[in-house]
This record gives C-alpha cells, structure tokens and sequence, in this order.
C-alpha cells in the first residue's frame, strides 16, 4: 500500500507541473483525488480545432440523480483523452454504421439485485443497456450494433484470453471495460488488466478505449489499480465508487439502496451507473468540433507484455494426446459449448501445448460430485484445481494460472483426479494459452 501510495503522489506532482492546478474536486475512499487533471483533450492539443460553432443538442439523460458536483466526482480524471471517442460520434453522426461493445462480469452482463429502493424505479435495466441506449437515441441515423460481452464471476485474467474472440472479432468502434468489482488490487491483475486495455488501445485501427470502474457497497474494488493503467494511457474513466462513501456518509443513499447482495448494483445503482455514463458522452457530444483527430497510443506498455497473445483453447482446437476417462462432452455445457468432462476420474486427461504461460478455465460446482484435480507440466505437479465448491453460492467458470515461463516452448501437461479429492467429476472448459 506504501509504494502504490507513493506512485499515486508522484503522478499528481507529475501531472500539476505538466498541466497547471489541479481543479477542486471532492475527495473519495479510493485515492482518485491523487491523480492530477488537467484540460480536456491535452493529448491533442496539436490537433484540436477550436470552433465558435454552437454545442450539439444532447438527448437528455432518462434519469436525473446526479447533480453537477456528482459528474465531477464520477470523472476527476480530466487529462483523459476523448478524441478517440469523439471520432466515433463522428463517424456515427454522419450516418455511418459503428459497433459499440462491453466487456467485463455479472454487472456488465445483467445481474441486477433486489434494492430497497427499486420499487421506485420504472424501467429496470442494466447499466450496458443504458449505454447502448445512448449511441442509439443520439444518432438513430446510423446502424448501431452492440457487442455485451460480460459473463458473470469472472475477471480480466480470462477477459484478455476471451477478447479476441468475443469482442474484437467484432470490429468495435468503442470499448467499454468492466473488471474493478471482480479483479483484485494486486499486481497480478494489474498485469492482466493492462494487457487487456493496451491490446485494444494499440491495435490497427483501435476503437475507442472507455474504462469504468464499479465498486462493492462495502467500498472493495481495483479501482486504486486500475486507474493507474488508465491514468498512464490518458483514456475516459469513470467511476461508480467514488460517488458511494460520501453517499453513504452524508445518507444520501444506504448501502442496501444501491444493491441487495453488496456486489451486484440494485435497478436504482444500475440507473445512476447509466447515468453517469450517459451524462459524460453528452459531455463529449456537446463539444465535439473542439476535438481533432484522435492520435494512435504511443506508448510502451505500462507493465509487463505478458498476455498480449492470449487465446482461450477448446473442444476442436486442440486435440488431446490421451482423453483418458475424459469425454468430449458433444452438448453444450452451461453456455461453454463442447467441454472435456469425466465422471469417474479414472484416467489422464493429456495435452501437448506450446505456450510461455498457461491457465485451466474449470467448472466450480456446489454438487458433492464434483472433486479436485491436479495440473503436471512436465512431469512436475504445478496446481490443483478445485472444481469442489460445496455451501457454495451456485456454479460458475473458474479461470487459474498453472504455469509461467519466459519461454515459448512444448509441454507435456496432464489434468489428473487428486488422491484427496472426495468427489470424482470434473470439467475442462478451456486451456488458456499465452505465447
């Protein structure tokens, strides 16, 4: 906590003696306030072209719970470069077709809990809806294809192995990305985090990068980490966390308001996230001739380049050396498709996998069938996998990292019943490969 307290400082005395004083903005449980700001679109100061052209009309937000001073504590981070997004506006405005995708977990995906003030709200929707709503109220000239890509309980480690082929196959034209309520604060998901964000940051033809950064009402959330990332690549952030504690202390709202479950947002929490998103691209609309054109990310990757070649490896990509007891499950499993799956444990499943890093996406089950299996690579035992997840709160895709190496190179890899383990079922979804 010292050291990435440390970094904070140092970011904001970096960005005061680039940038001038640092607008007055209230200070949050999450260290935001640390991070410097400056005029928007500082990035393309060289590009931008003022205009005495009048503001665009805005579609009014469908809510109206966020005064002024709560915009401003949602997006402190006023160094972030919209030019990116404001070119897709752009594009959008002239009739062209754009595609908007999301990224992230159960919120990004729809879960919404039971809020002791929902019975007040009229229309419950998840906050991606209310985002997709804008691009399509505001340019319903244009052909507006959305792309949600949240899938519940997991987090930017499977996120950066599934991008490709959920989002990015797509040809988005903007990015929202979701992970601060599912990623821990460590290193190990910052990595993962960064590599998510910069892959599609730097692309050819990158779309627009936008991060939003949720919290639990009990104020847990990788925002202090994620923000960093953001912060070094200048892209839009905005946060839902910022605004909880002093809502909290002030009674504005209780923590069972804004969810049901402390993690998933109730329908209210869910509409003051829409908002805040909705109220920032009007934001970027009203102003839109002020913005240039977007310059492509110049910079070297904030951590490590570690998953930046990242693919998710199932059912018909790759073929196992020995299935064992192993079957290749021919019905689609809980919407994963084709899996590898055994009910007995009697028998190696085996692969032969050319990778520098490698991770198992697992089944977690509540049912006692389900038992613990052990990773070898190599002939060396390297992880257990626990697919046993008995008192439980349900089943769920459990992604884990089993091995590391600087190295791209062929391993032997078996997935094998644990002596210990009570029950005998277990089911590989994916490997995950990293080269």
């Amino acid at each position: 906590m010292k050291k990435i307290g440390w970094i904070f400082c140092l970011l904001a005395v970096l960005s005061l003696a680039a940038c001038g004083a640092k607008k007055d903005t209230p200070a949050e449980n999450n260290a935001s306030e640390s991070i410097g700001t400056t005029d928007q679109n500082t990035d393309n100061a060289e590009t931008a072209t003022p205009t005495d052209a009048p503001k665009r009309t805005t579609v009014p937000s469908h809510t109206d719970y966020l005064t002024e001073e709560d915009m401003q504590t949602a997006s402190p981070w006023q160094i972030c470069d919209n030019a990116a997004l404001a070119a897709v506006m752009k594009k959008a405005e002239a009739g062209e077709p754009v595609t908007i995708a999301t990224i992230g977990g159960s919120i990004t995906q729809g879960s919404i809990s039971n809020g002791a003030k929902d019975s007040q709200i009229k229309a419950k929707s998840c906050y991606a809806d209310i985002f997709f709503s804008w691009w399509k109220e505001t340019f319903p000239q244009s052909e507006v294809t959305v792309v949600n890509a949240g899938i519940g309980a997991t987090d930017s480690y499977l996120g950066v192995h599934r991008l490709q082929e959920d989002v990015l196959d797509y040809n988005p034209d903007v990015v929202l990305v979701e992970y601060s309520v599912n990623d821990g604060g460590n290193n190990t998901f910052k990595i993962t985090y960064d590599n998510l964000v910069y892959k599609m940051a730097t692309m050819e033809d990158a779309p627009a990068v936008m991060l939003l950064f949720m919290g639990q009402t009990n104020l847990s959330s990788a925002q202090n980490v994620h923000q960093l990332v953001g912060f070094n690549y200048g892209l839009p952030m905005v946060s839902y966390l910022n605004l909880l504690s002093g809502w909290f202390d002030s009674g504005r709202y209780t923590e069972k308001d804004l969810s049901g479950d402390v993690t998933h947002p109730s329908a209210l929490g869910h509409a003051i996230v829409g908002e805040i998103l909705w109220k920032y691209l009007n934001q970027v609309y009203a102003e839109l001739d002020s913005y240039g054109e977007p310059v492509k990310l110049d910079k070297k990757i904030f951590t490590k380049a570690k998953y930046l070649n990242a693919e998710l490896s199932g059912v018909g990509d790759i073929t196992p050396e020995n299935l064992g007891s192993f079957t290749e499950n021919g019905k689609d499993f809980n919407g994963w498709g084709d899996v590898w799956k055994t009910t007995d444990g009697n028998g190696n499943l085996v692969f032969k996998v050319k990778c520098k890093n490698l991770g198992i996406l697992f089944w977690r089950s509540t049912s006692s069938s389900y038992g613990n299996y052990e990773v070898w690579v190599d002939g060396v035992s390297v992880a257990t996998l626990q697919g046993e997840f008995p008192g439980g709160w349900g089943n769920y895709a459990q992604s884990q990292e089993v091995f590391t190496s600087d190295a791209d190179a062929e391993h032997t890899v078996i997935i094998k019943k644990a002596e210990n383990s009570k029950g005998d079922d277990f089911t590989v979804l994916r490997l995950m490969i990293s080269h």
